[in-house]
């Protein structure tokens, strides 16, 4: 097992690993929308803080040596169903033709009260 760690992602804000690689497959931690180099919000409406949700994500899976592709699945947690749409366009345009299996539920809070955040799984084959 092996623990990834990047600056490119916001520091663990709790007792938990950005993310863990066990055998093949990376897990990645709930990715909130927090820049990195400012530990704040990267703006306060669904799109932009989904495509930093993912940008985190995706920092996580290339300091893990693993590539978009091969992220599996999603998880999307969202303060606001009725953000699915704008949600879904950012990330459909980050993933494009990739089309890891995805869920997406409305939840009671999220940390530090955020609209979305949105963790990973990726295989490598």
């Amino acid at each position: 097992m092996k623990i990834i760690e990047t600056k490119h992602a916001p520091k663990a804000v709790g007792p938990y690993s950005q993310g863990i690689v066990a055998n093949d497959t990376l897990y990645v931690s709930g990715q909130i929308p927090y820049v990195p180099e400012t530990m704040t919000p990267a703006g306060d409406d669904i799109q932009s803080q989904t495509r930093q949700s993912l940008m985190n994500v995706l920092a996580i899976v290339k300091e893990a040596g693993f590539q978009k592709e091969n992220i599996v699945k999603c998880g999307v947690f969202l303060k606001d169903l009725s953000m699915f749409g704008d949600m879904n366009a950012i990330y459909a345009e980050i993933f494009g033709d990739h089309k890891p299996a995805r869920f997406a539920v409305e939840v009671a809070r999220l940390p530090l009260d955020v609209l979305v955040e949105i963790d990973a799984i990726a295989v490598k084959e």
